[in-house]
């Protein structure tokens, strides 16, 4: 797939305060790419700047090769839906929908046609004269889905569209937007905070932390490669060990030495070792590589999570076995699941 955007050196400030340190991202066509990070690391800004509502201080955004910095949104081929939908509350369905046909002219026969397709697309049929003040939170998340798709744009940008809606909707809506994503054959550019809709939805995923970039893959890279310990501990539960690499694929924490997969790191060089809580396998305390007090105990439904004090750490497991607190148990993990990584500065 080619590049259809392309952001060089972006820098962006706030009443002269750096919100984006000189990113660099490319993004290819047909792709679902999501901008993943907590508030303020500049993800909305990133995307506010490719739909022409925010211009940079430096750097450029090329859409096809053709640098847009001074191009206004009306003018670019994207579209954007906001985590509040701005639909009109005195058009009905149909004409929310069918605003950007009827000011391009479109004759009434194609309006009808298009709107008609979008309806299907979003699974409202029959619902064309209904007033958007009477539908429920996802319903007019798909009119306001609508009625940026009908005019075929090539980049669609959606800003946290899932935030207002309960969890069970926003789970259902996460596969309606890759489905229609893949359906229409079209760039998403999705922002969020919410590290389940990233991996469940995105193609490529982008972690962001104070204006930087920190790390770009697919949503399995992302999860079992995690570049150091932010992306780590961002994107699911981790955890985060201090940690001694004694040569290639052996390192020291919790006072013993395990083999690993990783190599590359200087002798004897400090790293943060990242633990999995789902990759912690439970054993009699005898057969454990290390062995620990269980402080707590909590259901979670597929499985228990629990807190094991051991070797100075408060270690987080997941198990579908429950030990009761104040058990001593054993702990073991496979030298695959054990990822390493430079240490993180401290802050």
């Amino acid at each position: 797939m080619e590049n259809i955007i392309r952001l060089r050196n972006l820098v962006a400030e706030y009443d002269g305060e750096r919100v984006l340190n000189d990113i660099s991202l490319d993004i290819r066509d047909k792709e679902f790419v999501t901008l993943l990070g907590p508030s303020g690391c500049g993800k909305t800004t990133t995307l506010r700047i490719i739909g022409g509502f925010l211009q940079p201080k430096q750097g450029d955004v090329l859409f096809e090769g053709k640098r847009i910095n001074a191009l206004p949104p009306y003018k670019r081929q994207v579209n954007t839906v906001f985590q509040r939908y701005a639909l009109f509350p005195h058009l009905n369905v149909f004409e929310n929908i069918a605003f950007g046909l009827r000011i391009k002219k479109l004759p009434e026969k194609e309006i009808i046609r298009l709107v008609g397709e979008m309806l299907a697309l979003v699974g409202l049929n029959g619902y064309e004269k209904r007033n958007v003040g009477h539908l429920s939170g996802g319903q007019q998340q798909r009119v306001a889905i609508a009625r940026a798709l009908v005019n075929h744009p090539k980049v669609l940008l959606l800003d946290e569209p899932l935030g207002a809606l309960d969890l069970k909707l926003r789970k259902g809506m996460q596969v309606e937007l890759k489905r229609i994503q893949q359906s229409m054959e079209i760039t998403f550019i999705y922002v969020t905070h919410d590290q389940e809709e990233a991996l469940t939805m995105s193609d490529t995923v982008v972690v962001m932390k104070d204006g930087n970039i920190q790390q770009i893959g697919t949503p399995q890279d992302i999860y079992n490669e995690p570049t150091n310990a932010f992306v780590a501990d961002f994107i699911g539960e981790s955890n985060i060990i201090d940690g001694i690499m004694h040569e290639d694929f052996l390192v020291e924490f919790a006072g013993q030495k395990f083999e690993c997969v990783d190599k590359g790191f200087g002798k004897m060089q400090l790293v943060d070792v990242v633990i999995r809580p789902e990759d912690i396998r439970l054993l009699p305390p005898q057969e454990g590589d290390i062995s620990g007090v269980v402080e707590s105990v909590i259901f979670k439904g597929v499985h228990y999570e629990m807190i094991i004090d051991a070797c100075g750490y408060k270690w987080t497991v997941h198990s579908t076995l429950c030990e009761e607190p104040g058990a001593i148990v054993g702990m073991h993990v496979k030298p695959f699941d054990i990822h390493i990584m430079h240490r993180m500065e401290e802050e």
